[in-house]
């Protein structure tokens, strides 16, 4: 029997959360925030991975100032924590990692961020020992930045690496067409942002992703044109294409101030249109903590 909006309220959603939409959840006392943990195994196995809505983080373990400045911290929770909220898209950016010839460092820029590609196939790994009903989209971009930047040749050298001298190919999905979830429970569907002729989902492909990623601009444009993603997808729940809706833009602003003047915006219109049964595709986010019910809601759309 599928779940119904009234089950994904009483499995996610604190107090806040449930009062901003008119319900109770009386004799409960819940963390603040929204956990949806183990979202993706309450949904039939044969469905779609296109006709989910799924959030997403942009730069999504980009957590410390530290690492390059405010400029380049996009995420308060890191990706451990961003799977309990239920985020399943994460977009891992790599560049070589100074005195370790085979592996990846996660990137924004030059800047290294203080993980390993490894901390984030763990991280994952971790999720689903707990919660095997669940995948996680992964962009994967070669970096290509500063002094650890890699060739073409190089990157898919270590990439290889990771799947087959680290143990890591059982843990990922590389085939060149979107799958059901049932099968990919339990993995990681990789969509390479690099150069490689293997056949897999590519990030750039007109032919799997539709993407919205108009990150240098301003406010007002940011707003409309993520606005206009959401009507595409809207308008075409029958497309072969994976909608992908950036809300992070760099106009003129740290990540932060710009989250909280494009959030809102979010929140509104996923709000107005709470109860219509459409999907949305992915909606990677920076600093989606700020607006924890724009997760909740997107989370949401799959149970209608």
């Amino acid at each position: 029997m599928s779940p119904t909006r009234r089950d994904v309220l009483k499995w996610g959603i604190g107090a806040g959360g449930a009062a901003a939409l008119g319900l109770a959840l009386p004799g409960t006392a819940q963390a603040a925030g929204s956990y949806f943990y183990d979202w993706m195994g309450k949904l039939p196995g044969s469905t779609p991975l296109i006709h989910l809505t799924i959030p997403g983080t942009h730069d999504s373990w980009c957590t410390d100032p530290a690492n390059g400045t405010k400029w380049a911290q996009t995420q308060n929770w890191g990706v451990p924590e961003q799977l309990e909220r239920g985020i399943r898209f994460l977009d891992i950016r790599l560049n070589g990692l100074q005195g370790a010839p085979n592996e990846f460092g996660l990137y924004h820029g030059s800047a290294y961020q203080g993980h390993r590609f490894q901390d984030v196939l763990e991280a994952c790994r971790n999720h689903f020992r707990n919660y095997p009903g669940e995948t996680v989209i992964m962009r994967v971009k070669n970096e290509n930045s500063g002094g650890q930047a890699l060739s073409d040749e190089e990157f898919r050298r270590r990439f290889n690496y990771y799947l087959d001298t680290m143990g890591y190919r059982s843990l990922v999905w590389t085939a060149p067409f979107w799958p059901k979830l049932g099968q990919v429970r339990g993995k990681i569907v990789i969509a390479a942002d690099f150069a490689n002729d293997w056949g897999i989902l590519t990030w750039d492909s007109n032919k799997a992703f539709n993407i919205q990623d108009d990150w240098n601009t301003t406010n007002f444009t940011k707003s409309a044109t993520i606005v206009k993603q959401f009507d595409n997808a809207w308008w075409h729940q029958d497309s072969s294409q994976m909608f992908v809706n950036f809300t992070s833009y760099s106009g003129g602003n740290w990540p932060q101030q710009n989250a909280h003047l494009t959030l809102p915006d979010v929140l509104t219109y996923l709000d107005a249109r709470k109860k219509e049964k459409v999907h949305l595709g992915i909606v990677p986010m920076d600093f989606p903590d700020f607006y924890p019910d724009i997760v909740r809601l997107l989370v949401q759309k799959n149970f209608l």
